[in-house]
C-alpha cells in the first residue's frame, strides 16, 4: 500500500497566499473540519435508509475533537461512512486539493476587498494546513473487508499513502500537528468558543475532549469515586428553528433566546419562519427588549446554511432595518462562498429577503389587530424599528402603515387617521407634536386648556420619519407643539381689543428689538401665562437640517424664525398696560418686558451664553428693585 507523489498544485506560492489573506479567519479549519465529519456521518446514514448497508440502530453517531497539549495535537474524529485507499487519492489529493485551488483562483482578485466574500467556504480539508505543520489522516471505510488508510502530508505539497496501524473502527481520524504560531488552538476554552460560533446547532453530536489528564480527571471524566462521567455533546442537534412554531413554546423561544444571545433579557415577541416552497427558509426572528434607543444601533441576525453558521448580519440577505432585531436564519439554498456584489444582484436572494420582511410585517399586522393593548404595550420599544423599517424599505411602509401608532400627551395610543379624525373640527389635516414633553410642559399644558391634543415624538429619527409621511400623506402637515398656534388661539376681535393689543405688542416691540422676529398678542386661557415664543415649523427644520450639515456652505442663513406671543389676559401684562403712561417707569417696563420675553425663550429652548447673561443681570436688577421697596 505504500505510496508516495506530490499534491498537484499549479499556483505557485498558493498556501501562504491563502494563509494571509484569511490570517484574521483561520478559525474556519475547525468549521470546515467538523462540517466534513458531519458529512460523513450523514451520508453513511443515508446509505442505512436507503437499505444499502445494515447499521445498527443502537450506534450513537459523534463527532470528537481532542485537544493533546502535550503532542501539540487537534484531533477530530467521526465514527461515519470512512475512506478507502482509492477513495482518500480521488477526494484528498485530487478534490479537496483541486478545490483549494479553485477557490484561491476564484477570489484571487477579491482577496484585498476586506469582508468581500461571506464565510470563507470551500477550502475544505485544505484548511487545516493553515495552522498545520502536518496533517495525519488515519481512515477505515464501512465496506466489507476495508483495510485502515493513513495518509501523511508536511507542508501540503507532498503526501505519503500507507497502511494505518491506529484504525480499527469505522470512521476517520485526522490530526493535525500545529504550528508553533497557532498554539492558541490548544487551549480548551478557545476551541469550545470556535465550536459554539460555527458549529453549535450541527445535526451531528459534538463532543471536546483534552488528554491531558488533570483536566480530564477535573472537568469530564472521573467522579470521587473514580466511576465515569459520560461527556455530554456542547451543540444542539435540533434547534428550535427547526421545530414547528405550534410545537414550541413561549419558555422555549425565551429560552433559545437567553441561550443565543447569552443574555437574561426577555425578548418582546418573535417570528418564527418556517418555508419548505418556493425556496427552503427556517428561523426565528427576535424583538428584543430596549433600555434606551441607542441600543437600535445593531442587533444580530445569524445566517446558517444547513445548521452551519455562516455570519452574522449580512444585510444582502436580511434586509439592514431588520438587522437591528436579534436572531437566527438558516437557508441551504444560499450559495456560499459568494461577494456581496453576487448576493445583491441574485434574483432568489432578493426573494429570500423579501419574504422575510412579508413575514415582519405580517406579524406586526397581526398582533395591532389581535393583540392591541400587547402592541401599545410594545410600541415605545419597537417604534424606532418600524420607523427605520419604513425610511428603509418602501415596500415595508405600505405593508403595516396602518399598524403605525403614536402616542399622545394624553398617553393614548392612536393610529394617524384616529388623530386626523379626531382633530379634524380644530385644525384639519394637522398634527401636532411634542420632542420634549418636560422641556415643552408650558405647551402642553396650553394644548390641554384648549381642550386639544399632541403626539410625543421623541426619537433621533422622528424628523426624518415625519419628512416621509408628509409626502406620503398629501396635505397633512406637522407641526411642532410650539409652531404657528394662529387658528388654536385665534379670538373674536372687537375694535378696543384691537387696540390694545397694538399697544401691547408696541411696547414689547421697543423694549426687546429685533432679537424676536415677530410679535403677536391674544387671549390665552391662562393668566399665569405671561408670554410664550412659537417657531415657524419650516425655518426649524431648516435650521435643524443645517445644523445636521455643519460646515457646508448653503449660500443663505437659516435662523428660526420666532414670534412673541403674549398674552393680555395674564394679570403682569394687564399691570405693565397701566403703568405704561408713566414716563418714569419706562426704564423698568422695558426691563420687565425682556425678562418676559426671556423666560418665553427659555421655556421654549436653551439661551445662548450671551442671552443666559443678560437675563441673569437683569434677574439682579429686578431682586435689587423689590429688595428697595
Amino acid at each position: 500500500m505504500n505510496q508516495k507523489g506530490n499534491i498537484s498544485i499549479h499556483t505557485e506560492n498558493i498556501f501562504p497566499i491563502i494563509k494571509k489573506w484569511l490570517y484574521s479567519d483561520k478559525d474556519i479549519f475547525i468549521r470546515e473540519l467538523i462540517s466534513n465529519g458531519c458529512d460523513a456521518v450523514n451520508k453513511y446514514k443515508k446509505l442505512i435508509s436507503l437499505g444499502e448497508i445494515e447499521g445498527n440502530k443502537e450506534e450513537k453517531y459523534k463527532i470528537n475533537v481532542s485537544i493533546d497539549k502535550v503532542n501539540s495535537t487537534l484531533i477530530f474524529e467521526d465514527n461515519g461512512i470512512g475512506m478507502t485507499e482509492e477513495e482518500v487519492n480521488k477526494y484528498i489529493n485530487q478534490v479537496a486539493f483541486s478545490g483549494a485551488e479553485d477557490f484561491f483562483n476564484t477570489y484571487k482578485d477579491k482577496m484585498n476587498e476586506e469582508n468581500d466574500i461571506i464565510g470563507h467556504f470551500g477550502l475544505g480539508f485544505y484548511s487545516s494546513f493553515m495552522v498545520s505543520k502536518k496533517v495525519q489522516i488515519d481512515t477505515l471505510s464501512y465496506k466489507e473487508d476495508a483495510v485502515p488508510v493513513r495518509w501523511v502530508s508536511e507542508g501540503g505539497t507532498e503526501f505519503e499513502i500507507m497502511e494505518s496501524d491506529s484504525k480499527a473502527t469505522r470512521g476517520t481520524t485526522i490530526t493535525l500537528f500545529l504550528e508553533e504560531d497557532s498554539k492558541e488552538f490548544l487551549e480548551e476554552y478557545t476551541v469550545r468558543d470556535i465550536i459554539d460560533k460555527y458549529c453549535s446547532f450541527l445535526p451531528v453530536e459534538i463532543y471536546l475532549n483534552t488528554n491531558n489528564e488533570e483536566e480530564v480527571k477535573e472537568e469530564n471524566n472521573e467522579d470521587q469515586n473514580n466511576e465515569v462521567i459520560e461527556l455530554t455533546p456542547i451543540n444542539d442537534t435540533y434547534p428550535l428553528w427547526l421545530k414547528s412554531p405550534k410545537d414550541c413554546t413561549d419558555e422555549e423561544y425565551k429560552e433559545f433566546y437567553r441561550k443565543v444571545f447569552k443574555t437574561f433579557d426577555e425578548p418582546l415577541f418573535w417570528i418564527h419562519l418556517n418555508v419548505d416552497y418556493p425556496f427552503n427558509l427556517k428561523g426565528i426572528l427576535y424583538f428584543p427588549k430596549l433600555k434606551n434607543e441607542f441600543e437600535l444601533v445593531e442587533g444580530k441576525v445569524k445566517l446558517y446554511n444547513n445548521q452551519v453558521f455562516i455570519a452574522d448580519n449580512i444585510k444582502e440577505v436580511v434586509p439592514e432595518f431588520l438587522l437591528l432585531l436579534k436572531g437566527v436564519i438558516d437557508c441551504p439554498d444560499l450559495p456560499l462562498n459568494v461577494s456581496r456584489s453576487f448576493l445583491q444582484n441574485d434574483k432568489d436572494v432578493s426573494k429570500i429577503s423579501k419574504h422575510i420582511v412579508k413575514k415582519v410585517a405580517d406579524k406586526l399586522k397581526s398582533l395591532s389587530k389581535n393583540e392591541k393593548e400587547n402592541y401599545e404595550k410594545f410600541w415605545d420599544d419597537i417604534q424606532v424599528f418600524i420607523k427605520f423599517g419604513c425610511l428603509k424599505d418602501e415596500g415595508f411602509y405600505d405593508k403595516i402603515k396602518e399598524c403605525i401608532l403614536f402616542k399622545t400627551i394624553n398617553s393614548e395610543y392612536v393610529t394617524l387617521n384616529d388623530y386626523l379624525e379626531k382633530c379634524k373640527e380644530k385644525h384639519e389635516n394637522k398634527v401636532f407634536y411634542a420632542t420634549n414633553e418636560e422641556q415643552q410642559s408650558q405647551y402642553i399644558k396650553l394644548f390641554k386648556d384648549y381642550d386639544l391634543d399632541a403626539v410625543v415624538l421623541d426619537t433621533t429619527i422622528d424628523n426624518h420619519f415625519i419628512s416621509m409621511i408628509e409626502f406620503k400623506n398629501q396635505g397633512v402637515k406637522f407641526n411642532r407643539i410650539d409652531a404657528d398656534l394662529s387658528d388654536v388661539l385665534k379670538n373674536e376681535d372687537n375694535e378696543e381689543n384691537k387696540e390694545q393689543r397694538t399697544d401691547i405688542e408696541n411696547l414689547f416691540k421697543d423694549a426687546v428689538g429685533e432679537r424676536i422676529k415677530t410679535y403677536s398678542v391674544e387671549s390665552l386661557k391662562s393668566e399665569d401665562t405671561s408670554a410664550i415664543i412659537l417657531v415657524s415649523e419650516q425655518s426649524r427644520r431648516m435650521a435643524e437640517m443645517k445644523s445636521q450639515f455643519a460646515g457646508m456652505d448653503f449660500g443663505m442663513s437659516f435662523e428660526e424664525e420666532k414670534t412673541l406671543v403674549i398674552n393680555d389676559n395674564s394679570s403682569i401684562i394687564k399691570k405693565l398696560v397701566s403703568l405704561n403712561e408713566d414716563e418714569s417707569k419706562k426704564d423698568k417696563i422695558s426691563l420687565i418686558c425682556n425678562q418676559i420675553a426671556d423666560m418665553a425663550l427659555l421655556a421654549n429652548k436653551e439661551l445662548d451664553s450671551k442671552q443666559l447673561d443678560d437675563f441673569i443681570k437683569r434677574n439682579n436688577q429686578l431682586m435689587n428693585m423689590i429688595i428697595s421697596l
